[in-house]
């Protein structure tokens, strides 16, 4: 059996892990409620899924069946972007007394490295890498202008 792809996905996992902790790193610097290991499995997880999606769709008998599986590719993205969303919901927190709402932000940079995920799980490295250092500069250069 040739593991040459199912490695391939493995090291596309790894690359998003490695991208998206960089951005939970710079997350769990300023104390939020999503840090480095959850940013690393978001990243992960949205690049093994794009991965077996792609694996399930080009390496006969992985599916039972007749052998011909016909899929839509933005499904795999809508299924990281929901499962993404979920997680999101829950570093929201809205206070009572005075009506701030914190979290937001949080919640945004795990759909990003989500995002970032998908970009290294289909490949597209110079995307990937290009989306982490423009969500750290997000994060920490505009937050200097921000003050």
């Amino acid at each position: 059996m040739d593991w040459t792809h199912e490695l391939l996905v493995v090291a596309h996992a790894g690359l998003a892990m490695l991208l998206g902790g960089a951005v939970g790193y710079e997350r769990e610097l300023k104390d939020r409620p999503a840090g480095f290991r959850t940013h690393m499995l978001v990243a992960g997880a949205a690049a093994l899924l794009i991965g077996l999606g792609k694996l399930a769709l080009t390496l006969p008998g992985i599916l039972p069946g007749t052998g011909v599986l016909q899929i839509d590719p933005l499904r795999l993205i809508e299924a990281v972007v929901a499962g993404v969303a979920f997680i999101g919901a829950g570093t929201i927190f809205a206070r009572r007394r005075d009506g701030a709402v914190a979290g937001i932000t949080t919640a945004a940079s795990l759909l990003m490295v989500a995002v970032i995920g998908v970009a290294a799980g289909l490949a597209l490295y110079l995307v990937a890498v290009a989306a982490t250092v423009l969500t750290l500069l997000v994060l920490t250069l505009l937050r200097v202008v921000e003050r």
